[in-house]
């Protein structure tokens, strides 16, 4: 349903949208609302085309629509899947980010979220983002700025990533078909240990992991040198209300990155991941091959 407040920003939006150009390569934006100060009801159009990148706001007027897509062509049915997951700059500050579908508009962060860093996600499908910026007399140190990924919904491990399903977190174990296309398709794959939790949040806990394989990784998230020299050590986020078990046991470690920080996802204990494997691998079914010496 339409806000009575929100009419005016609703009908600039109908109006902006028959004059946009569309830019298809564009990962991140970067602009100023001192181009259109004197027309501080201008709604412009910015249009991105990659599964990340960033914007950036300076001295926010008016308001911006972002309109969000993957650089690839996708079928209605996958881009249903598809999630979106912003993430403000702690510096981020002078505007509000709401959700926009037809002529509706649904406040996914505040300015007092941006200032705290809040991650925050959404259905690809569910609409555009609307960026309001919040009348102020001096715009001069007014910055907004935010990281967005477009996030499968589901996958291996997709269901523990605490900002794409809040509230709902499931710590069932992933089947025999996820574990395997987990150890090809993730971010991060290897097999450990659990060394202890280094922080914990409502929502999450980081803890501290060393591995003493390490399949494949991506942005360098576990650096050699571990327990004494003979591993990789790092660090991944645990939804708060999946436990782990700190000790000796080993396990497989598959995960995601989201905006630099490594997220777990499948993990079996590893001498179960092992039988997994060799029975698919005589059977001709693994979805891909690694050394696991």
């Amino acid at each position: 349903m339409l806000r009575p407040w929100a009419a005016h920003w609703i009908t600039a939006v109908l109006l902006c949208r028959t004059m946009a150009q569309y830019s298809s390569d564009q990962c991140s934006w970067r602009g100023s609302g001192l181009s259109h100060e004197s027309h501080r009801r201008d709604v412009e159009q910015v249009y991105l085309r990659c599964s990340q990148g960033s914007l950036q706001w300076l001295y926010p007027t008016g308001a911006i629509i972002v309109n969000l897509r993957p650089n690839v062509e996708q079928s209605s049915g996958h881009m249903a899947g598809l999630h979106v997951c912003i993430k403000a700059q702690i510096h981020s500050q002078g505007s509000r980010v709401y959700l926009e579908h037809e002529g509706d508009l649904r406040l996914l962060l505040s300015d007092e979220d941006q200032a705290r860093g809040a991650v925050h996600c959404f259905s690809l499908a569910g609409g555009a983002l609307f960026v309001e910026a919040i009348p102020q007399t001096d715009i001069s140190r007014r910055i907004t700025a935010f990281q967005y990924e477009l996030v499968p919904s589901q996958g291996p491990g997709a269901h523990m990533y605490t900002y794409l399903h809040p509230g709902s977190i499931t710590c069932k174990p992933c089947s025999d078909e996820e574990v395997l296309m987990a150890v090809c398709t993730s971010d991060f794959a290897g097999s450990g240990t659990f060394r202890g939790v280094a922080s914990a949040a409502n929502e999450h806990s980081l803890v501290v992991v060393t591995l003493s394989r390490l399949f494949h990784q991506k942005s360098g998230m576990f650096a050699w040198g571990g327990a004494r020299g003979r591993g990789w050590s790092g660090r991944v986020n645990v939804p708060a209300r999946c436990s782990v078990h700190p000790g000796e046991d080993e396990y497989l470690l598959t995960g995601s990155i989201h905006f630099g920080e490594a997220w777990l996802g499948c993990a079996p204990r590893y001498k179960d991941f092992l039988k997994l494997y060799i029975r698919a691998q005589k059977a001709g079914t693994n979805p891909c091959q690694i050394d696991t010496n």
